[in-house]
């Protein structure tokens, strides 16, 4: 892999914000020292079991668990009877039962939990609970559900949300026309920690979970609700967090280990195995999308008219706001003044979808950058040079007729990807051509394709939602050293936010030693790891906390304003040395708290999707380099290049690091990636049947990091995590066309495309 930046660092101290500063947890985590969530360990917990449903859609009619509260060591088997407070949980609509009371509308639904004093007694247990169904017929087709096909699975019908996007005018013809239908399957996070936590009852009725999430304070708000107790008696820390990509932002075990735990007064440890976590989490939605395109003669976008169907699955979860980011994204980085989008998320029986990386542009991605590559052949001109022609710059406007107000280098990450050379031809090694080792080819039927694409995503949440993170800053001295500490509930789910964290109090205070609290919920909201939000909201956070540590400190040594903090000196607006930082600290400690916030954004209008939806946008493009055994439909993703802006990199090779993986996630679902579902039943719940990239299925990447800074944003940084994601599918989907010839209007590619004639 190759990186460069396109401005150098510049930092309070050697390891502040632009710096490579290690990572805190790095070490452990190679070692395998690293405590996860599903390390946890109290004396004398018990182990929770959770009984699913194994129908999709059916009607409860009996549950009988006198042979399972028999079993010599089970405490406890609890129904929806047991559920103190509102059975009922959900991110935007409390739709969600925690325990299902007298329907189930997935396979996998939670219906009883165990307690037991070893968790295979609770899984035998388990088994012994008999529920009686009366199977119904599922509704799982998203587009048929939108027409009012089959049963109403919740009150006010199947439709989630339906956004419209209108500007310009419907009448607008064009000299080339396109279409096509694309679909996207069900792609899982597939973090690599299962879901898991601890739960441990308190003497006053209260209960601690340690569990491994993204979002501490909504997990708090939604088991506050369930067990029928207030705030302060539900408290969250974070555990060791083994992966996310959206996948822990749901509800999974949460609440069945607080009413174990309660119900039993024993702390209780859940641990899902991976088939369970399958089922117990929320996947990517998956979509069918119908796009037109018109253009001029020579290749300008006219109009684009797109409609899109999102399956969001038996219940809510984040599909309204998946829905809004797929059709205000759903034109892609691209100027046209002329555009008609509906997006709808519907529920159906099938696996709940919710959050994960790329969020709605990840679909829409695949195809308006099909529907591009479709259009330059139609107009006769290079796939490149025409997203150039009409890729949008810096005060282009959005379909919702947002101005994009600042950097938008659409044009140049596409020309510095054009300029990198094309990998050669290999030396002869199996371990290079598609099918490796298993010797299927020695080179014959092998073609060559190359495909670029680009895409945009929006940092932070939108649409007027209050979007903010709380820090608390506390600097001192410790052994006669300065010392800070940063206080936030913002989860590091693997992402490397405590290191940022850290960089930032050693740019801003100047001192070296800088100790991240365990995040917990005894401060305030530090909101979601998503949406490539945490370094810019609980980013800002902290600097804004810095500033006021900082200003307190310099009033209360009667310094001017415009002294700086740096190795532990106080440094006027010159640069020369006016006071030592420890000499001050003998006598004081600073602590300031602050709840900081992006600037506002706006609700769509409902009829016409227009406003300021957005904080910033994002973008990022790839180039695929394939290898395709046209005989046997296997794919060899030669190289996959990488340009991508980040406004600002706080921690370079974490900025790659985030780039790598985000693309290793796009080839996933280029090629391989896909959660297969048969009327409702989820068929490969395991990595036996459900594969992701390894080491060997990843090529050499060549990484391009732009740094135009963005003005609102602190130190102009932009959210880097998603965009890798959006682009890398669509660019590799695009090599394996050129390779074979094939329309392919649908990810993952199976060998089955290939070769059907």
């Amino acid at each position: 892999m190759t990186a460069t930046t396109s401005s150098p660092a510049v930092t309070g101290t050697s390891s502040g914000v632009g710096a490579n500063a290690p990572r805190p947890d790095g070490t452990v985590k190679v070692r395998g020292e690293f405590a996860y969530s599903s390390d946890l360990w109290h004396e004398d917990m018990l182990w929770g079991a959770t009984l699913r449903s194994p129908h999709p859609y059916a009607r409860i009619t009996g549950v009988e668990i006198g042979e399972a509260l028999a079993v010599p060591g089970v405490y406890a088997v609890l129904t929806h009877e047991d559920v103190p407070g509102l059975n009922r949980y959900g991110l935007e609509h409390a739709d969600q039962p925690v325990l299902a009371d007298d329907v189930v509308r997935y396979q996998g639904e939670p219906v009883a939990l165990v307690a037991a004093d070893h968790p295979e007694t609770a899984r035998r247990a388990m088994k012994r609970i008999k529920v009686s169904y009366e199977v119904l017929e599922p509704v799982t087709d998203s587009e048929a559900a939108v027409d009012g096909v089959g049963a109403s699975l919740h009150e006010g019908g199947n439709v989630v949300r339906h956004v419209r996007i209108r500007r310009g005018s419907a009448e607008a013809a064009a000299d080339v026309v396109v279409s096509g239908v694309y679909e996207v399957g069900m792609q899982d996070q597939a973090f690599l920690g299962p879901e898991s936590g601890l739960a441990v009852p308190d003497a006053e009725g209260g209960v601690d979970l340690y569990v491994a999430t993204q979002w501490l304070h909504v997990d708090q708000q939604q088991i506050v609700a369930a067990l029928g107790l207030t705030t302060d008696k539900v408290r969250l820390t974070l555990g060791g967090v083994g992966g996310a990509f959206g996948g822990r932002e749901d509800l999974s075990m949460q609440v069945h280990a607080c009413l174990l735990a309660l119900h039993t007064a024993k702390p209780v440890k859940m641990v899902y195995n991976r088939e369970e976590s399958f089922y117990g989490h929320v996947h990517r939605h998956p979509a069918k999308m119908y796009y037109e395109h018109g253009a001029t003669s020579d290749g300008r976008l006219v109009y684009v008219r797109a409609r899109l169907f999102l399956d969001g699955g038996a219940y809510a979860s984040s599909t309204g706001a998946v829905v809004a980011n797929a059709a205000t994204l759903g034109v892609g980085p691209y100027t046209v003044d002329n555009v008609a989008v509906d997006c709808w998320g519907t529920y159906t029986n099938n696996p709940p979808c919710g959050a994960m990386r790329g969020f709605g542009a990840v679909q829409a991605a695949f195809a308006y950058e099909s529907q591009m590559d479709k259009l330059a052949v139609a107009c006769g001109l290079d796939p490149v040079d025409l997203r150039i022609r009409n890729a949008m710059a810096e005060g282009s406007v959005m379909p919702t007729g947002q101005v994009v107000d600042s950097a938008a280098p659409v044009a140049e990450l596409l020309e510095r990807l054009r300029a990198r050379p094309l990998p050669g031809q290999r030396a002869f090694d199996l371990r290079h051509l598609p099918g490796g080792v298993s010797n299927t080819t020695h080179g014959e039927g092998v073609v060559r394709g190359v495909g670029y694409a680009v895409g945009i995503k929006n940092v932070c949440f939108s649409e007027g939602f209050d979007d903010y993170s709380t820090a608390r800053v506390r600097l001192q001295l410790v052994g006669g050293e300065p010392a800070a500490t940063v206080h936030t509930a913002a989860c590091e789910v693997g992402q490397g936010l405590v290191t940022v964290m850290q960089q930032i109090v050693r740019t801003e205070l100047g001192v070296e030693r800088v100790t991240v609290l365990p995040m917990d919920t005894s401060i305030g909201n530090g909101g979601s790891t998503s949406a490539s939000r945490q370094s810019y909201v609980t980013g800002g956070a902290v600097q804004a906390a810095c500033a006021a540590v900082r200003a307190r400190l310099l009033e209360g040594s009667a310094l001017p304003a415009r002294t700086r903090v740096l190795g532990g000196k106080l440094l006027d607006a010159s640069g020369a040395v006016v006071g030592d930082l420890a000499s001050v600290l003998e006598t004081a400690s600073f602590d300031e708290t602050v709840e900081w916030r992006h600037r506002p954004t706006t609700a769509l209008d409902p009829e016409t999707g227009q406003g300021t939806a957005h904080v910033q946008y994002a973008f990022a493009a790839h180039r695929a380099v394939v290898d395709v055994d046209v005989e046997l439909g296997l794919v060899k993703v030669v190289a996959l290049d990488c340009a991508q802006d980040v406004g600002k990199a706080l921690n370079p090779d974490a900025v790659l690091g985030q780039i790598q993986g985000g693309s290793a996630q796009g080839l996933g679902l280029a090629v391989m990636e896909e959660i297969q579902v048969v009327d409702g039943q989820v068929r490969n719940p395991s990595f036996t049947d459900y594969l992701i990239p390894t080491v060997l299925d990843m090529p050499p990447m060549w990484i391009d990091v732009l740094e135009r800074p963005d003005p609102n944003a602190p130190y102009g940084l932009r959210g880097v995590g998603e965009p890798p994601t959006i682009s890398s599918t669509p660019a590799i989907a695009a090599a394996i066309r050129a390779a074979t010839g094939l329309a392919l209007e649908r990810v993952p590619v199976r060998p089955e495309h290939i070769t059907r004639t």
